[in-house]
């Protein structure tokens, strides 16, 4: 018998294992990411005090106003630079990058990336 393998199960594994490892604070909030098939989403959470500092998406209507796909690098890659910009409104310069359980490739790192050029350090 063939067993299909639960791609899901295993990413909510794996960011239970790195959740273990990864918190953030309010001197270094941690950045997280969440991959869907047509869009990206990101978070910088304090989660000393389970507090949401900044999000941005690719459904934000200043990354709608682009045109670009959320679901491909381009359009994580603004993703990532308009977090960063967010990010430091609030005065945030550090954070601790949080993969989500997903493969650092492809969409993941080009946010990584445009969040790197956007200002932020991790």
């Amino acid at each position: 018998m063939i067993k299909k393998i639960d791609r899901r199960k295993i990413r909510r594994e794996k960011h239970k294992s790195v959740r273990k490892k990864v918190s953030g604070t309010a001197q270094r909030p941690r950045m997280s990411v969440f991959r869907s098939l047509n869009h990206i989403y990101v978070q910088v959470i304090d989660d000393q005090l389970g507090v949401t500092l900044a999000a941005a998406s690719s459904l934000d209507q200043e990354f709608k106003a682009s045109g670009v796909s959320g679901g491909n690098i381009e359009g994580a890659k603004k993703v990532g630079a308009l977090i960063a910009q967010k990010a430091q409104a609030q005065g945030i310069k550090e954070v601790v990058y949080d993969r989500g359980g997903n493969i650092y490739h492809g969409r993941i790192a080009a946010l990584a990336e445009g969040a790197r050029e956007g200002g932020l350090v991790f």
